[in-house]
């Protein structure tokens, strides 16, 4: 195997649910995951994020949404190298920022630039050893 100088995690997978309190406590008690950050729009919490990796979004209440990928967030080593390697395949970047892009079957991805060595930190840890 070649070694890729655009190492990344995946450290996140958004979905939109209709009942993000439901969503959370059943995380929690079933797998430990607690909330580590909120988002409110209009004094209402309308995103929460998991320690383990998910994010809750509230769906739009019409029913078309529920338990829907939202976008997965990949934790990069260098942003701009990511960038640039996801623009060879044609993704069309979003109005969101230069860091957001949809592929041509419609998945939606986010890219963030990592703090230090964090992704190589990560990336030495073997879960199944």
């Amino acid at each position: 195997m070649v070694a890729n100088p655009n190492r990344s995690y995946l450290e996140h997978v958004a979905l939109r649910v209709q009942d993000l309190q439901w969503y959370a406590r059943f995380f929690e008690d079933a797998f430990g995951m607690i909330i580590r950050k909120t988002r409110e729009k209009d004094g209402v919490v309308s995103q929460v994020w998991l320690n383990g990796g998910i994010q809750l979004i509230a769906a739009s209440g019409d029913g078309n949404e529920d338990g829907r990928m939202n976008h997965l967030g990949f934790m990069v080593e260098n942003l701009e190298n990511a960038v640039a390697a996801v623009k060879r395949y044609d993704a069309v970047e979003m109005p969101k920022g230069p860091n957001w892009f949809r592929l041509r079957d419609g998945l939606v991805i986010e890219l963030i630039q990592a703090a230090g060595t964090s992704v190589a930190d990560i990336l030495k840890i073997d879960p199944r050893a």
